[in-house]
This record gives C-alpha cells, structure tokens and sequence, in this order.
C-alpha cells in the first residue's frame, strides 16, 4: 500500500478512510491467484474491523435481522466527507488531474483537498492498454520524470506495419511516427503516477467502487456514493456488511475510464453528447497477453502492427506486438464492436492470431505472465461530448480523447485531466466557471490532433481496402485538412446481424503451446470477486436472451465476452437458459456495449474485485 501524505486540512478525512484502506481492499495483491471457476475467498468480519470503526454511527436503528442476517437498506445512514475536489478512477486522466491540482496549490499557497477513488484492489490493477507511450503530457506535467524514476525506460529502436494474410506477413508503408516513445506498462506507470500524487498530498484510495451520483435539489453533481459491502446475493447483510461512504466534492471530476458506468448516466442525464460533437461513440475489444520468451528472440523496443488477418475485410481492427524490458513482450489484438457476424469471437480471433507463421516462432517455447481485456473508444474527434455539467466535468477515456491511427490515448487522457484540473482550480481559488475546460480543450494540441485525425476510423466503415486507400489519401496528401468530416455507421449495438444471414465460424482446439482455453487464460488475469454478492451484471430484461438473443442472434453474449461470463446452459426441462459468471468479470465493459437490445447494464460489483493486473 502507499504511504498516506496528506495535506493538514485534510487529515481528519484521510483518518476515516485510512482503516478502510489498510483492512478492507488490501485483499489481491498479497494472496495468490485462485482459478475463476472456483468460488473465490470471502471478505471475513475481521478484515472489515477498521471500516466498523470508522462508519457505524447511525446505521443500527435501520437493521431488519431476519434469519440472523440483516437484510439492506437503502435508507440506512451513510457516512458522508466532504473534500473540494473528488476524482472518480485512478487511472492516467484522474491522477493527472490530482497531480495538477497539487501542483497549483503549491504554486499559489493555497490549500485544497483532493480525494481520488478507484475501484481495483491497488492503484493499477484495472489498467490495461497497449502501450506505446507519447510522452508529450507528462513531459508537461512532471518534467523530472526521468530523474524521479519513472518506469518509462525502453524507447521505441524499431517500427514495423504489416498486412497479415492467413500465410504471409506483407510488410506495408509505416503510418506511425514513434520516434522519441517508449514500449511501458501503463499498469506500473499508473501505480509510480498513485506514488507522485499521494508525495504531494493527494489521498488516493484504491478498493472504492463508486456506484451512485449524488445530485442537489437543483440537479447539480455534489459527488459520489461507494458501494455497500458485505450484502448477500439474496440482498441480506451478510456479518461483515458495512455501509457505503458519501464523498462529496465541490468539483467532482469522472475519470473511469472507457464507458464508465457514472461518466454514461452524466452524459445521458444532460443530454451532452448532442451539447458536444454530437455523434454517438463507437468501440473495440482489446485482448492482451505479456510473455516472457527466449532471449535470442528478443528485441528490446521493437514495435510491429497489423492489419488483416484472422479478421475478415468487413471487421476493422488489428494487432500489436511490442518487445518489452526482461524479455517481455505484449501482443494483442483489437477488434472494432461493430462487427457483424454474431458468431464472431474475439477471443477466439486472438488464438487465431497467435498461430500466424509470423507470430507463433516468436512465442513458443515463452510464458504467458499474464492475459487481460479491456474495450477502447474509436469514436474520435466526432464523438467527444460536451465534458462540462453542473458540479464537475468527464475527462480521459470517459470523454474518449483516444487518437486512432495513432493507437494511443493515455496521453491525451493524461492532458485532459490536466486541463479539467485547471479548471477545477479556478472555480474553487478564482470563482470561475467550469466552462473554461471546454475552451481550454478546443484550444489544446488534444482538440489539434484529433481533428486531424477525424476521418481514418470512418473510412473503414466501407470495409478494409476502402479504408486503407482513404486512410493513406488523409495520412500522406490531406494531412487533416480534408473539407469534409465522415459520419459513424450504426451503433456497435445495431451492427450485428441475425444469425440466419450469417455463416458460424469454426475455431481450432487450443493446443496449450501459444493459444489457451478461457479458464486458462482467467486464470493468468489474476480476476477475483466475492461469489456471495449482487450480481454487477443485470438484465433490464430478464427474458430478453430466451426470447431474442437466442433465437435471433444465437447467444451472441457467449462468445462477444473474452471471460466466459454468460454462457447458455441446459435447465431441468431441455430449454437452454442464460447464465452469468459475474465472478469471472474482467470489467472489460463488451456486454454493456455490444448487447443487441442493450439489455445489460453494467454496474461496478464490491471494491477491490476483478482483475489484478501488474505488467499490462
């Protein structure tokens, strides 16, 4: 765990999460990784014994004991603190933005309480990207990055794109510029970032899920709600229940990450997609494995991306390769959501990949460390939303600031949150308005880059070679400057196609050598949750996969997921019946987005599940 340092107007607050911090979400991390399949350990009382301490005022006079369990109340106290800023995800936009806010204090002696929660176990443990990183926002923000130790190390010595056929690799014209980034782990970059905000003060909680908005009476955002612990699958407290916290925040800040669960109500709620760019997001499914292999096949910063196969001509998307230090190397694949056949299975795809003659050499004989997946916005330039609401503001991947052809976001991620920080702080020391972030980003390099790079994703709406040519016309003649801004297609939702005018794909049987079966692979994700809690993973419809999913689109749920969470089993009668593994969830977010009737909801389950990643 982090060392707490804390400013000294914010001490008493810290005081009250701080027992939460050391007993009740420091749970992942020490213990070994159990297989998803099984049940995974339950939080005991005693590990809940300082959150006891710390919030149990006014709960009792609400306990209904019923079987000896207390059943939930919604109407139960909760403990509420108070801070001037409130930062939802502890990823590169959020710590961003607690790290500027510190540093303006500084600057102009002020002091300000900054609070950031993060539903993983650790400051880290949910991140997933590539990562090829640009350093152009952290040179910004912390220009002593290199003598300050951060794990950014392994520049880019090579750049390689090619066009994969199911035999050969065709190497192709290089559209990427990486000279001067380096090959990371954004999971270990985040954590040394959760390191450089709690030096200057910020309090930094890892293992809160924040679950609800709070709004005023006029409907303004005055912060979040975490989650209640200890409440049973059959909606009873269990012994260790202890109640959710209230963080209210004079500017609250949303920075979960893509399709974050509040960040989605907040753009519903004020209508801001339609306030901003106007065009509905669109996403893929990034799948990823780091291998340790052979040390006379490694080459330390090498960087190789591709297009084609094992995708088909009318599904965008490509893969990665990069050589890390300690003869690492991550490979992936990304697929775009809006892929037609409902037999497609993007999990499947990346063993497919795995198995290319230009790949599989590489591999053998190497060790999988770990495997993960998380989805990413393609929408661009067209999709941003107006970031501002009454009470706070959305920023990084919540927003979507991910620069497509580019294949980074962490960057721009990082330089919103700095923007929507300097914001934050001339509301609060100034008596400006928060209004200032969405001028201040229309003027940023974020608002440059993107709209230079407007047109690329769309192009492949008319398939692989249509967008390779227009992709090549904007990269090497327009430069941007195109007179015109290409629209989405339809919602990854709407793109799938019924099954009956569709072909089912047949996948090869892993052979364990470089492709696995799911349970193997969860396994390596290190995914954990408390069976005996709330399913996170609700249906708005509970018939809605018997009677459309199935029939319509042949369950296509069991196969869009990369962790096996829904699967159709046989009931007592014959009839196949939809069954959720929410225990396996890797809070990639690709049933929220790709349900055809939008009949999930995703929901965050207790802190401190899911994945553990370290090295992704």
């Amino acid at each position: 765990m982090f060392k707490k340092i804390v400013s000294f107007s914010s001490k008493s607050k810290s005081r009250k999460l701080k027992s939460i911090s050391r007993n009740s979400i420091n749970c992942s991390s020490s213990s070994k990784p159990i297989s998803p399949i099984q049940n995974p350990l339950p939080i005991t009382p005693n590990s809940l014994k300082g959150f006891t301490r710390s919030f149990s005022s006014g709960h009792h006079s609400n306990l209904n004991l019923i079987s000896g369990r207390r059943r939930f109340s919604s109407e139960a106290a909760r403990e509420s603190i108070n801070y001037d800023v409130v930062i939802v995800g502890g990823g590169p936009a959020g710590l961003s933005a607690a790290i500027r806010l510190k540093q303006l204090c500084r600057e102009n002696d002020v002091d300000l309480s900054v609070c950031v929660v993060e539903k993983g176990a650790e400051v880290g443990s949910h991140i997933l990207s590539g990562n090829v990183f640009e350093p152009r926002a952290l040179n910004e923000l912390i220009p002593k990055w290199r003598e300050e130790e951060a794990p950014i190390s392994v520049g880019v010595s090579s750049d390689k794109f090619m066009l994969l056929t199911k035999k050969h690799a065709i190497p192709m014209p290089n559209p990427f510029d990486n000279k001067g980034n380096y090959v990371i782990s954004l999971s270990q970059f985040v954590r040394w970032l959760g390191q450089k905000a709690e030096e200057l003060g910020v309090e930094v909680y890892p293992g809160f899920a924040a679950k609800e908005v709070l709004f005023d009476e006029n409907e303004n955002v005055i912060g979040i709600a975490t989650n209640d612990m200890g409440i049973g699958k059959d909606g009873y407290k269990k012994d260790n229940y202890q109640p959710g916290v209230e963080l209210k925040g004079r500017v609250n800040l949303f920075a979960e990450g893509c399709r974050g669960s509040l960040s989605e109500k907040i753009i519903r709620k004020y209508d801001l997609r339609k306030k901003g760019q106007g065009q509905h997001q669109t996403y893929a499914l990034g799948i990823k494995e780091v291998w340790e292999i052979d040390a006379d096949k490694h080459k330390l910063g090498a960087v190789v991306h591709t297009l084609g196969w094992p995708l088909d001509h009318k599904t965008y998307g490509g893969s990665f390769l990069y050589h890390m230090q300690d003869r690492q190397v991550s490979i992936g694949l990304v697929c775009a959501l809006n892929y037609h056949n409902p037999f497609f299975n993007p999990y499947e795809e990346f063993q497919n990949l795995k198995r290319h003659p230009a790949i599989r050499p590489l591999l053998e004989n190497g060790t999988v460390i770990q495997y993960g997946a998380r989805t990413l916005n393609e929408g661009g330039f067209q999709s941003i939303p107006y970031p501002v609401f009454p009470g706070g503001a959305i920023v990084g991947c919540s927003a979507g600031f991910l620069n497509v052809p580019k294949i980074k976001g962490t960057h721009t991620a990082m330089k919103s949150g700095m923007l929507a920080a300097e914001s934050a702080f001339g509301v609060l020391h100034k008596g400006s308005n928060m209004k200032t972030y969405w001028e201040n980003l229309k003027n940023s390099w974020i608002w440059e880059e993107l709209h230079r790079a407007r047109n690329y994703r769309p192009a492949f709406e008319y398939g692989l070679l249509p967008g390779m040519a227009i992709s090549a016309l904007e990269h090497y003649l327009l430069k941007g400057r195109a007179p015109y801004t290409l629209k989405h297609g339809k919602p990854d939702h709407e793109a799938t196609h019924e099954a009956n005018v569709c072909s089912p794909i047949e996948y090869p049987k892993p052979d364990g050598i470089v492709s696995f079966d799911v349970p193997t692979s969860l396994y390596r994700s290190n995914t954990n949750h408390d069976h005996d809690q709330p399913a996170h993973l609700r249906l708005r419809d509970p018939t809605v996969p018997e009677l459309v999913n199935l029939p319509k689109y042949a369950g296509p749920e069991s196969r869009y997921c990369p962790a096996r969470v829904y699967e159709y089993v046989s009931d007592d009668n014959g009839q196949l019946k939809l069954q959720i593994n929410a225990q396996n969830c890797l809070h990639c977010k690709a049933c929220d987005i790709k349900d055809p009737k939008q009949n999930i909801e995703w929901t965050v389950p207790e802190g401190g599940g899911g994945p553990g990643y370290s090295v992704m």
